[in-house]
């Protein structure tokens, strides 16, 4: 598991050798994979630093006492649940909103959600988060800034 001091964090997986990101971090944001830390095998997703970062790194056997410790004081429990439940419900609006929304609705809630996305991610990582060509992405901009 990271923590990141300073920089940004691309997440992403291989579909038959076409990089899909799934996720950014940036500071004061932690990351890894839960699946990877609680079943003890390798995680599904790769990531990757996009711009130059300073993380910290904790161990999964420290990581696993410091959980323990903080079962006895709700306050750190409850914040440790709470980031746990906000990452996932990241990934759900992530899933719901490829499915439902068009790429430009993305790409505006994008925008007013999540706009240092957009000013510190290089256009083809955000395209292929977006799950369109970044071709399609520079239309939606373009298409956005004449209005």
């Amino acid at each position: 598991m990271f923590f990141i001091e300073k920089g940004c964090i691309r997440e992403w997986f291989n579909n038959d050798g076409k990089d899909v990101t799934c996720q950014f971090f940036f500071e004061q944001e932690a990351v890894g994979s839960i699946e990877s830390f609680k079943k003890n095998i390798p995680g599904l997703t790769t990531i990757e630093t996009i711009e130059p970062s300073v993380l910290w790194w904790i161990h999964q056997e420290d990581a696993l006492r410091v959980i323990e410790e903080i079962k006895d004081i709700p306050r750190l429990r409850d914040l440790f649940i709470d980031k746990i439940f906000e990452r996932t419900f990241d990934y759900m609006k992530y899933f719901f909103s490829a499915i439902k929304d068009s790429p430009q609705e993305r790409y505006l809630r994008l925008l007013a959600e999540r706009p240092e996305v957009i000013r510190r991610v290089p256009q083809h990582y955000i395209a292929s988060y977006m799950g369109i060509s970044s071709v399609h992405l520079s239309r939606i901009k373009s298409k956005l800034s004449k209005r």
